[in-house]
């Protein structure tokens, strides 16, 4: 697996984003919080983590769900996944759902989502009059049916 090194910013108190297990593809991302914040059932917050990172030019930052969070609270990310590009600078914020009926709470520190690191190709689009023929044709959602 290789690795790249990513210069990173941190102006909360929380530790730096690290891999929980050795096969992790994601880092924790915390949140950096002054007071808790109560979510209400369907509300949506943009939460800040008080980090800013330079990742290299080819490469993207993934924001995620945690699946903890989900089955248990009912809290999800929006645009998930979301994407930082290697061009921004600002600092990392994750937009987070509390789905469930009952009104959670996530406190300065809690892990709220995770962050993994892909590479991105640049794709060049050219202009065709007709596209190659293949089983599927123009089959969308479901045309497989239940099997």
């Amino acid at each position: 697996m290789q690795k790249i090194s990513i210069n990173i910013i941190n102006k909360s108190a929380n530790p730096l984003p690290s891999y929980a297990t050795e096969g992790s593809a994601g880092m924790d991302l915390r949140a950096d919080l002054e007071q808790p914040l109560v979510l209400q059932p369907f509300e949506r917050s943009l939460t800040p983590t008080g980090l800013f990172i330079e990742l290299p030019a080819g490469y993207e930052a993934q924001i995620r769900p945690r699946s903890g969070m989900a089955i248990k609270q009912g809290i999800t990310c929006l645009n998930s996944p979301g994407t930082i590009d290697s061009d921004y600078r600002g600092e990392l914020k994750v937009i987070l759902i509390n789905l469930s009926n009952e009104q959670q709470v996530i406190n300065n520190g809690d892990r709220i989502a995770q962050m993994v690191v892909a590479k991105v190709e640049k794709a060049e689009l050219l202009v065709a009059a007709q596209l190659n023929e293949t089983v599927r044709s123009d089959g969308g959602f479901g045309h497989t049916g239940t099997k």
